[in-house]
């Protein structure tokens, strides 16, 4: 699906961002879109809409925005995704806490059946295609909350397969006044969550909970079929309506039981895609908005001043109402995937091997 086109000004000492329709690139209809006078840290929800595109002024650059997300849901259930560790908001630290969790020698995953339906389930209410037969393979990172030195999930032969999410956005002031949008969904994948780093500022130390590591989640990745931050939080909000009737997850943004990863990148319409920047763990609807219309800005800024956009990871500071580096990309990352043991591939077959706990 074609991005629509972002016009970015400056006038007197206002940034002004104007969206218009793709279909009038190609000459089919007017154009539709909004223009906003943004201040720090303002979303793109309140912006006003247009009714014909305006021509383009002496100084004036169109450019065309691309977001794609990552959308990371805790799975409803009783125990982890290969332990039998209970899953417990808020328990005190390291309580819930298996051998396997742990990763001490000569402990060996058990899938949670659980984990498994509920994927299925979304997947299904997604319109996927749900794959017969779906791989886990090790992701090696080394990280202080990742005790095991890599991560189970699903990279190339995931649960479920090319599907799609609906969702409205509005498109001026009047109720009325409604876009009915789709975004592909690339795939959907169980995997496991890591522990949680507490760091002690006063002391100088980082505590590690173990808590959450091993807990059950789906990834649901989309398609960078976005142009705003405004879509992204409507289709995340979507999203989490769709779990939440299922009863697949609860969702719960403030709990951290929903968390958005969302890639970014600017360019001009006609051209090559630009550099993507991921801006990570966002856990909240109005800051992923905030977060990607911020970065929008900072890179059309920069490409309009003759720099170059790094390849690289930031996070949302939400007191500033911008995003920060965290680590650059440029050197790719080797996580030497291997496939997980064979008895644990055959998710629908006979050789699987399920708790019976949900």
């Amino acid at each position: 699906m074609a991005a629509p086109m972002l016009r970015w000004c400056c006038l007197g000492r206002r940034w002004v961002l104007a969206c218009v329709d793709s279909g009038s690139r190609h000459g089919r209809g007017a154009a539709i879109g909004f223009t906003s006078s943004r201040k720090r840290g303002q979303s793109s929800v309140a912006q006003q809409p247009l009714i014909t595109a305006q021509k383009s002024r002496k100084g004036e650059h169109k450019w065309a925005a691309v977001v794609g997300l990552e959308i990371h849901a805790q799975i409803s259930s009783n125990s982890k995704l290969f332990s039998g560790s209970q899953v417990r908001f808020a328990a005190p630290p390291n309580s819930l806490v298996s051998f396997f969790d742990a990763s001490l020698p000569g402990t060996l995953p058990v899938l949670n059946r659980r984990c498994v339906e509920a994927a299925v389930m979304t997947g299904l209410a997604l319109s996927c295609r749900i794959n017969k037969k779906s791989l886990f393979d090790r992701k090696h990172y080394f990280y202080a909350d990742l005790p095991a030195g890599y991560q189970i999930t699903q990279q190339r032969l995931p649960i479920a397969v090319n599907g799609s999410l609906a969702y409205s956005v509005c498109a001026g002031k009047k109720p009325s006044q409604v876009i009915s949008k789709t975004v592909r969904i690339k795939q959907i994948q169980l995997e496991q969550d890591s522990g949680k780093s507490l760091h002690d500022e006063l002391r100088s130390q980082t505590l590690i909970d173990l808590n959450r590591a091993g807990v059950g989640l789906l990834e649901v990745v989309l398609e960078p079929d976005m142009s705003c931050g405004e879509e992204a939080a409507t289709a995340v909000r979507e999203l989490q309506l769709i779990l939440q009737a299922l009863g697949t997850s609860r969702a719960n943004m403030a709990e951290g039981q929903l968390r958005v990863d969302a890639n970014i990148s600017v360019h001009h319409p006609g051209e090559p895609l630009g550099v993507r920047t991921e801006v990570k763990n966002l856990n909240s609807a109005r800051f992923l908005a905030k977060a990607i219309d911020s970065e929008i800005e900072r890179q059309i800024h920069e490409l309009e001043n003759g720099r170059e956009i790094l390849n690289e990871t930031r996070s949302f500071d939400y007191k500033l109402g911008c995003t920060m580096p965290m680590r650059d990309k440029e050197g790719k990352q080797d996580y030497r995937w291997l496939f997980l043991l064979s008895k644990y591939h055959h998710v629908f077959g006979v050789g699987a091997s399920f708790k019976s706990t949900c």
